[in-house]
Parts: structure tokens; C-alpha cells; sequence
């Protein structure tokens, strides 16, 4: 894997697209010169693996010999495998260290927007986390969401399960306490029972939410060293409480993230919004396919969208199924799911705003 801060002049990538005799009727054929053998073979990846990848999603025929690459198949599915190789290999140039979750990714932003540039998504660096692995934006989404809570003091993240829509939050907050831009962090949720009774858990009230917040100390953890968050938890700079402990407080100089927003009820949200103080920045991240209220409360977070849409200093950031970060099958599931609720939708009255919709398209609202 080629290291950063390569020396010399920059390596360069260079194709062309031809219209002639391929290997079958109505084929195409791209050609591709790789300047740099060793950035070829990182780009092409262990026993040519990322090219297997590629042909996998793309569908196109990709041969190599040296640096010189031969992309066969319909004039689509080379002009995408050309420009998937071609931005890889430029980010290598600048670096990066290329994985095969790195094609695929790459192959899902340029399929959908093939004016999409990898190098201002992938190279976007919020944070190193402990396992020194940098932490950057791998959808358009997620480059609109970083920019969003860079800008804004208040921002909403909303889509499916997936998307790292916490994940990235909890990047940035640690990125705004490591380098002086915030004093605390603050990490909460509701506790919401969601079919199980708190009651008939064992433990005092602190044990009994505590499995609600385990995702948050998860994905800390994933961010600091055990011994460094634990820590600076037991000092108080970073809490992570359930949503009702927030009740009657001002946080100033933190930055606060409200998780799973789509259980909160409006009066809740209304109350956790108003504990802004100043210096601070809040995220707000949730789902409104997944909402575990009682049917007669109203969503804190489909209310808030109503209310606050528009209102200036305050950002919307949507994710879809293109966004997820996990297993291939989770995206895939998430789509069947959107299906089935959009025909059963067109199949029964509304039910107003608890009624869950399809995650829109990526934008800043």
C-alpha cells in the first residue's frame, strides 16, 4: 500500500473510451495507462481482488497487463468502470490507503452522480480514531452531513439505521473536544421502552437505561482508547445520559448529540432544543421508519422537521439506503422494507405525520 507524502511528480492516469470491435457485438472498449506500477497494483488490490470487485458491480470485463488496463462491456458500464478506476488511482496519488470497501463505495456515488469527486468526499478527514484509522465521509450524504454540522449550530440527521449518522456525529464531537472547539461532550437518547417494560429490569434507574445508551459507549469507544474515555467520563467531559436527565439545564460550550430523535415526543424535543447554550452545537440524529412511540404521542423529531424546516442557522441532512455503511444485505433490506411501506401506504389512509415516510434525497436543508 503506497504511504502518504509520496515524493516526486504526481502520477498520472490517462484513458480513452474507443467505439470499435470489442469482444462482442454493441461492446465497447476502454483503455486506461497507469503511470505508477506500484499505485496500479494497490489500485487493483491482492490477487487483482478490487478488479473482481469492480466487475462484480459494474458488470464491464477489466484485463490488465502492467499499467495498462482494458475495460470491455456496454458504453455504460465502461465509462463508469474508467472513472471508478481513474478516481481510485488519483486518491492513491494523494495517499490514501485504498480497501475493497473503498470500490464499492466509490461504485455507489459515481453510479448515481458521475460528477461526483472522490477526492473531496474520501479525503476529508474528521478524526484519526484509536484504532489510528481515519475516519472520513464515504457517501455524498455523508460529505453534506460533515459540512453541515461544520457550519451550523444545529443540525438534523435523518434516515435509516446505517448511515452513520451517530457515528460521524460522535467523529466530529471528538474532533471539536480534541482541538479546543468545545469544553464537554454530551451524549443522549430517550429511553423509550420499545415492547419492554423498565420496570421488570433488574438494577437501580441507572442500570435500567444504561442498555439504551450502550450504542453511544460503542461508538466512543471506537473513537478513544478504553483507558482515555473512560476517563474523561468519570471527569464529567464527556456524559452520556438518557434524554430526561437534560430537564431544566443550559449547555454551554458543548457539543450535544441527541440520538435515536424519532422516539423523543415534541414536548421532549421542544425541551431538549431549548437547552442550547452558548458556544454550543447540537446534532440530532433518528429515524422515522423505526419510531416506538404509543400511536396517540406525537414524534418530537416529524414535528421538528415541520416547525424548524427553513429556519436560518439550522440544517436538515437526509440519508437513503445508498448511504449504508454495513453489511451489502442491510442496504438491500432497506430498500425491500421502503417498498413494502410505500405500497401498503398506497393501500390505506394516511395516519398524519406518525405516518413513516421514505428517507429522501441527500440534501442541506
Amino acid at each position: 500500500m503506497v504511504e502518504p507524502g509520496r515524493q516526486g511528480a504526481e502520477p498520472s492516469a490517462r484513458s480513452e473510451i474507443n467505439s470499435g470491435p470489442a469482444e462482442a457485438a454493441g461492446q465497447v472498449e476502454g483503455r486506461l495507462t497507469l503511470a505508477d506500477n506500484d499505485l496500479a497494483r494497490s489500485l487493483f488490490g491482492p490477487g487483482n481482488s478490487h478488479l473482481s470487485l469492480l466487475h462484480k458491480l459494474v458488470g464491464a470485463k477489466i484485463h490488465v497487463r502492467g499499467g495498462q488496463v482494458r475495460v470491455v462491456g456496454d458504453q455504460a458500464q465502461v465509462d463508469l468502470a474508467v472513472l471508478i478506476l481513474r478516481q481510485l488511482y488519483d486518491l492513491l496519488a494523494e495517499g490514501y490507503p485504498l480497501y475493497a470497501n473503498d470500490v464499492e463505495f466509490a461504485a455507489r456515488i459515481l453510479s448515481h452522480d458521475d460528477q461526483a469527486r472522490l477526492k473531496s468526499i474520501f479525503l476529508d478527514n474528521v478524526f484519526i480514531s484509536s484504532k489510528k484509522r481515519n475516519i472520513t465521509p464515504k457517501s455524498v450524504a455523508q460529505k453534506f452531513y460533515i459540512e453541515a454540522i461544520r457550519h451550523h449550530d444545529l443540525v438534523f440527521g435523518i434516515g435509516p439505521a446505517g448511515t452513520g449518522k451517530t457515528y460521524l456525529a460522535m467523529a466530529m464531537a471528538v474532533a471539536a473536544l480534541t482541538g479546543g472547539q468545545a469544553r464537554r461532550i454530551i451524549l443522549t437518547r430517550p429511553a423509550v421502552e420499545a415492547g419492554e417494560k423498565l420496570g421488570f429490569l433488574p438494577g437501580d434507574l441507572y442500570e435500567k437505561v444504561n442498555p439504551y445508551l450502550r450504542p453511544l459507549y460503542d461508538a466512543l469507544h471506537d473513537m478513544l482508547d478504553f483507558e482515555r474515555a473512560s476517563g474523561l467520563v468519570s471527569k464529567g467531559i464527556i456524559e452520556v445520559a438518557p434524554l430526561a436527565f437534560m430537564r431544566g439545564r443550559t449547555l454551554n460550550d458543548a457539543f450535544v448529540i441527541l440520538d435515536e430523535a424519532q422516539n423523543t415526543t415534541g414536548e421532549q424535543m421542544k425541551m431538549f432544543l431549548t437547552r442550547m447554550g452558548f458556544s454550543s452545537k447540537c446534532v440530532v440524529t433518528g429515524d422515522v421508519t423505526q419510531i416506538d412511540l404509543p400511536p396517540e404521542q406525537r414524534c418530537g423529531l416529524l414535528e421538528a422537521e415541520r416547525i424548524l424546516k427553513g429556519v436560518e442557522g439550522i440544517s436538515f441532512v437526509y440519508f437513503t439506503h445508498r448511504d449504508v455503511i454495513r453489511h451489502p444485505l442491510v442496504q438491500k433490506i432497506i430498500s425491500a422494507y421502503d417498498r413494502a411501506e410505500a405500497e401498503a401506504r398506497r393501500t390505506r389512509p394516511a395516519r398524519g405525520e406518525r405516518a413513516p415516510g421514505l428517507a429522501g434525497e441527500a440534501r442541506d436543508g
